[in-house]
């Protein structure tokens, strides 16, 4: 069981949670993506194939009950609580292995995890993060001019043609769309920290934890590292 009283910790070096004075935007794909300048966010990235057509089909349900019974005018609220519910349940069947799976193999877990840190101080903070055999999860922060959608997006491109170059492969390796959201304070951070490294271990290879899951040192000396009790 993890500890949640250690948010109460002062915030970690670079942390910005979302702020109450600053306006928001608001844009919608397949799922809604919410933007505040200087935040700091939550991203999960997977492999093209890594739902199977059962899940996709779970997936456009979802989304036509949800409109169906949320017509509009949608309020934030009714945004928030349909992002929340898609996003439990792609990361519970993420958490299946499914498809090809790239990142069983290090050489690919090596391969993004140099994409990550590229830019890392000079284009966002990249604070943590784990690879996951079909997906990935991190926390950054864009710098000022530095959108979070070219970010993600270029990181997955050079990733994507470098591997597929080595596999011999083509076409698409990542899903387009990617899950994110605005880390609103402390507490939240604390426990998608700790949900962020608890996923090696529950997809059995925590013998791999070294290679699989980072940190930023500063954040686990201030004591925001993992806790695996």
């Amino acid at each position: 069981m993890v500890d949640n009283s250690s948010f109460h910790l002062p915030p970690p070096s670079g942390f910005r949670g979302l702020h109450p004075d600053l306006p928001i935007q608001r844009y919608e794909r397949h799922l809604p993506h919410w933007r505040q300048a200087g935040a700091t966010y939550f991203v999960t990235f997977r492999l093209a194939d890594s739902l199977p057509q059962s899940n996709l089909h779970l997936l456009k349900q979802l989304r036509s009950d949800w409109e169906r019974t949320h017509p509009p005018p949608r309020s934030e609220k009714d945004w928030t609580e349909y992002a929340r519910e898609v996003t439990t349940s792609v990361e519970h069947w993420l958490d299946e292995g499914y498809g090809v799976c790239h990142f069983r193999n290090k050489r690919w877990c090596e391969e993004l995890r140099s994409r990550l840190h590229h830019f890392q101080d000079q284009r966002y903070q990249l604070s943590c993060w784990a690879i996951l055999p079909n997906h990935c999860h991190a926390i950054l922060r864009p710098f000022e001019g530095y959108s979070l959608e070219d970010l993600v997006g270029s990181l997955k491109g050079v990733a994507a043609r470098n591997i597929n170059s080595v596999l011999g492969l083509s076409g698409q390796l990542w899903q387009e769309e990617s899950f994110d959201r605005i880390l609103r304070d402390e507490e939240h951070l604390w426990r998608v920290v700790q949900y962020i490294g608890a996923n090696p271990r529950k997809a059995g290879l925590e013998n791999e934890n070294a290679w699989r899951r980072w940190i930023h040192p500063d954040w686990e000396a201030a004591g925001w590292g993992f806790q695996d009790s």
